[in-house]
């Protein structure tokens, strides 16, 4: 018998602390960033070079620890997403608040169903598969550099700066606008005619953070986007409007009533598109993976790096957790229709919540080993799984027309996506982080008990983050929602589409012609591909069509600086740490306007917390009304100069580095529009 020597220290108490400490971190930061423009940053690599930063320091830390860390932290991380459909509960009035052990049941068990639904994917999608997995494969490198290899502790010194300097540069500038002594955003709308259209800026470094880490492909499709929602369908459908009403009333009431429609339609082809072209691949990905199993039976020695959770175990786990569902689902609906035909409704709802989370949970893996794990659409999943959710509820109870029943079932079909949706994100950084571990030597079964771990730690966190950006900041569109109020763009539309099906009051000509944009951009697209031209990936196209000009225009901006600086970093001999130390910066800026909006949330809550009124709206503000003028004026010059010191300062970082002995680390080619 081979004697086998002691392998490294992996799932520890210590990992598991750090994990939990940066998991509170990038949840809140995520969870606000979901809220404000309908995104989530990737956190793997950042806790990877966070963890290996403070593990130094510890004489026995080893590369499985720091891989367990940012194992945990990217699935707390990824589980924060659920912010695209909890608070349409808020926006259609079932919901006052967020209840803590409701919301924390519906995004543990959500969470755990995705990580076992997962694990049998593990053989087919992962070592017996050639996808890519980019982000994988750059958090693997980015924990090898870091581990003894020359230079690395020096390389990742360097990243701990350069996410500290981006996420104080983008801080520092929130704060600024809070004080007003800058503007926070800039726009204006006018009439063309008889028709009206307008433009619109946020002075956000999170925005061009995020167009960093997109890259200039899904920049371009999203300005695209943009382009055809306000040169062509705002003045198209506000033309012929009330302009004596106002220019300001009818394009907000052009763009939110019809415009965002279509957008939807967009994206659900686009998602359906993305879905229907990997059909075949996770099928014969999961026949090589029984195929394997049945070998294995037989008698073949499974290696440590190849040992995943019992399937027996799995099996179990499911079935358990379908247990404290069924009583969500019941509790949640007491008092509605749905207690008209309990058994038939729920036990409907848990074989939905079972055949689209088994779907769902390979596909959303399959596109997280071919894209990465945030440019997974994710959003189109979520739109896909309350239409299917909103239509079994049709089936069972008709077109009804009181408004208190239809709101009930509106409400219980984003009940039911929530968890559904608590499955995508989960599976979908699942295999992403099962490809770094397989790349590390590390233990499958106990990377999957570190994402359990994580997504239990996210969903304690989850929802003390949404009632206090709730209830002070609030959301677009809800009761009382003051001029702070946070966009949530993907429960607006998430819940829009289940009120339209159940109500029936969708106009599905809307849907139908962004529909027919959607076969028109993914026939650009694939054109695009075969003629080697950059593509324009349809649903990003979707997304800058249905959001807010506000909230996008940057983001082609910060996708155009992103290129332009990995067009210098490819040129230095450590070009790999070039661009990954862009990408460092770029997630700096994403954290710390995210970090800022939680504590300005919280400052909110202290200054109003004697109910004054009217509601105090701007407690840091040190400049008055007088000074206006001259912050829209400074604000672009400051904004502009901040973000080149930032570049700079990372260019310099980079040259001052000399290159490490050991394989480069591919950049985290984070594209994050879910």
């Amino acid at each position: 018998m081979t004697r086998t020597s002691a392998r490294p220290a992996e799932l520890t108490i210590r990992g598991i602390v750090l994990g939990a400490v940066i998991t509170l971190l990038f949840t809140a930061a995520n969870v606000y960033a979901g809220l404000k423009v309908g995104l989530t940053f990737a956190t793997s690599i950042p806790a990877a070079v966070v963890s290996m930063a403070l593990l130094r320091s510890f004489s026995d830390s080893t590369i499985l620890e720091n891989n367990i860390v940012q194992t945990i932290a990217s699935a707390a991380g990824t589980l924060a997403a659920i912010v695209f459909v909890l608070p349409g509960l808020i926006m259609v009035g079932w919901w006052t608040g967020f209840p803590y052990w409701t919301t924390v049941a519906v995004c543990v068990t959500g969470g755990i169903l995705g990580v076992m639904f997962s694990v049998p994917l593990r053989r087919a999608l992962v070592t017996g598969s050639d996808l890519p997995y980019p982000e994988g494969v750059a958090a693997a490198e980015v924990l090898k550099v870091g581990s003894g290899v020359t230079g690395g502790a020096a390389e990742n010194a360097q990243g701990l700066r350069l996410l500290v300097v981006g996420t104080i540069a983008s801080a520092g500038f929130a704060l600024l606008a809070k004080m007003r002594v800058v503007a926070e955003e800039a726009g204006r709308n006018f009439a063309v005619g008889s028709t009206a259209t307008g433009w619109s800026t946020s002075w956000s470094m999170l925005l061009i953070g995020v167009g960093h880490l997109v890259g200039l492909s899904v920049g371009a499709a999203m300005f695209f986007g943009m382009l055809i929602s306000w040169v062509v369908l705002v003045p198209w459908f506000a033309s012929g409007g009330d302009l004596a009403a106002g220019v300001d009333a009818l394009v907000g009431a052009t763009f939110r009533g019809q415009v965002r429609f279509v957008g939807a339609g967009t994206i659900g082809v686009a998602a359906m598109w993305s879905l229907l072209r990997i059909v075949g691949p996770i099928v014969a990905g999961l026949r090589s993976a029984l195929a394997a199993s049945r070998a294995r039976g037989a008698g073949d020695t499974l290696d440590i790096t190849e040992r995943d959770l019992p399937i027996g175990f799995v099996g179990a786990a499911v079935l358990l957790t379908l247990l404290p569902i069924a009583w969500l689902l019941w509790s949640f609906s007491t008092g509605g229709p749905v207690h008209e035909h309990p058994a038939a409704v729920i036990a409907g709802s848990l074989g939905y919540i079972i055949v689209a989370g088994v779907m769902i949970a390979a596909v959303c893996g399959y596109m997280a080993g071919l894209i990465g794990a945030s440019n997974s659409p994710v959003s189109g999943v979520g739109i896909l799984a309350v239409l299917g959710a909103s239509l079994l509820l049709l089936a069972i109870f008709g077109q009804r027309t009181d408004a208190a029943g239809v709101n009930a079932l509106v409400a219980y079909a984003l009940f039911v996506t929530a968890i559904i949706f608590s499955i995508a994100t989960i599976s979908n950084d699942n295999l992403q982080d099962l490809k770094t571990g397989q790349l590390v030597g590390a233990t499958p079964w106990k990377q999957q008990v570190a994402l359990v771990l994580g997504v239990v730690f996210g969903s304690l966190a989850i929802p003390v983050v949404l009632d206090l950006l709730k209830n002070t900041l609030g959301f677009a569109g809800m009761p009382g929602a003051g001029p702070n109020a946070l966009s949530a763009p993907q429960a607006a539309l998430i819940s829009s589409i289940a009120r339209g099906v159940l109500g029936g009051d969708l106009d599905w000509n809307l849907i139908a012609l962004g529909a027919g944009i959607g076969v028109a951009v993914i026939a650009l697209d694939e054109a695009l591909g075969r003629a080697g031209r950059m593509r324009l990936p349809p649903l990003a196209v979707g997304m800058g069509i249905y959001l807010p000009m506000g909230l996008t225009l940057l983001i082609p901006i910060g996708a155009l600086i992103g290129h332009l600086y990995n067009r210098w970093a490819v040129r230095r001999p450590n070009a790999e740490f070039a661009e990954r130390m862009g990408v460092l910066a770029a997630t700096g800026l994403i954290v710390g306007e995210s970090l800022f909006g939680v504590a300005f949330a919280g400052v909110l809550a202290w200054a109003n917390r004697n109910n004054p009124t009217p509601p105090n709206d701007a407690p840091l503000a040190v400049m008055g009304e007088g000074f206006a003028t001259a912050a829209l004026w400074l604000a672009p010059v400051l904004f502009f100069a901040l973000i080149a010191l930032v570049y700079r300062w990372t260019r310099t970082a980079v040259t001052d580095t000399p290159p490490a002995d050991g394989p480069e680390a591919p950049a985290d080619d984070v594209a994050t529009y879910r």
